[in-house]
């Protein structure tokens, strides 16, 4: 009995001896927190997503209130406005950012890329990706187990088991670029997001020539560069067979749609234009001259 008795009072001299120390410890090297930071931490969505670039929205309401030029920082799921509050808040400048939205640069559905061989494994775009093409023979389309879909924290993608490929909810997507860094393939990107979700982009991230793309898939870019002679702005690019239109310069004028042979060019919210009928070129009458005999 009195060994117990030794024992839990040793432990719990042991214990408040220790309580002490830590105190002072903490006390002697406490390191002073800027109050505004926690201000700014409830404005901000806490989302903790990493699209901003910080661990969670702790680290980057840290960084909004230490940094003297906040220009490089932007939260994409809190927006322009909300940045302007904040910075309001700190006296600062916010920086201009248009908004923007996830694009999923692949139009190789179920009929246009049809399966060539039956995957049995993991269903996981990450491993597939790793040692195996895909079920098809485009070794740059969808794979389609969504990867990106698990990877959104906003519910913004979704597959549809009818294509086979992953469709974006403009009106859910804040461009947080979880799906970005999810898709082993890299096709999706962000986009500058057009008033009601309107677009043109080329959904195809092939490089490969022109015959081997029409083999593995109907809808990819064949890089003729019809649509690029078209475009009255040069946004539209061709490099390693590939189109791309820069968002930044494209004015959804629509023509290069009805250019592309393939139809890889797609258009969303927006009807296309119409096609200009085909002129037959004149037939010059031939004048045969008068041969004096």
């Amino acid at each position: 009995m009195n060994t117990l008795v030794l024992t839990v009072l040793t432990l719990s001299v042991l214990g408040i001896l220790l309580a002490v120390i830590l105190y002072f410890v903490a006390q002697k090297f406490h390191v002073e927190e800027d109050p505004r930071i926690d201000d700014v931490e409830k404005m901000l969505p806490g989302a903790n997503c990493g699209g901003c670039g910080f661990a969670g929205c702790r680290a980057m309401a840290d960084a909004l209130v230490t940094r003297e030029n906040i220009a490089s920082l932007f939260c994409p799921v809190a927006g322009g406005q909300t940045m302007k509050n904040i910075a309001g808040f700190l006296g600062k400048t916010a920086p201009e950012k248009e908004p923007m939205v996830a694009t999923i640069r692949c139009g190789g559905t179920c009929q246009k890329r049809p399966k060539v061989n039956h995957y049995d494994g993991a269903m996981n775009c990450a491993v597939v990706n790793t040692f195996y093409v895909g079920e098809s023979a485009c070794a740059y389309g969808c794979i389609g187990y969504g990867d990106c879909v698990s990877a959104c924290k906003f519910g913004a993608l979704s597959l549809n088991t009818e294509t086979g490929l992953v469709e974006v909810n403009p009106d859910k997507c804040t461009a947080c670029g979880a799906c970005v860094k999810a898709c082993p393939k890299g096709l999706i990107e962000l986009r500058k997001k057009w008033p009601k979700n309107r677009a043109v982009y080329v959904a195809c991230r092939s490089k490969n020539r022109g015959a081997v793309v029409m083999k593995a898939c109907k809808a990819g870019c064949i890089g003729c560069g019809k649509c690029a002679k078209v475009c009255a702005f040069g946004a539209i690019t061709i490099e390693n067979d590939l189109a791309y239109i820069d968002h930044e310069k494209c004015k959804l004028c629509r023509k290069c749609v009805n250019e592309c042979p393939t139809g890889a060019i797609k258009i969303e919210n927006m009807d296309p234009l119409p096609k200009e009928p085909k002129v037959a070129p004149a037939v010059k009458s031939e004048t045969k001259a008068e041969v004096n005999k």
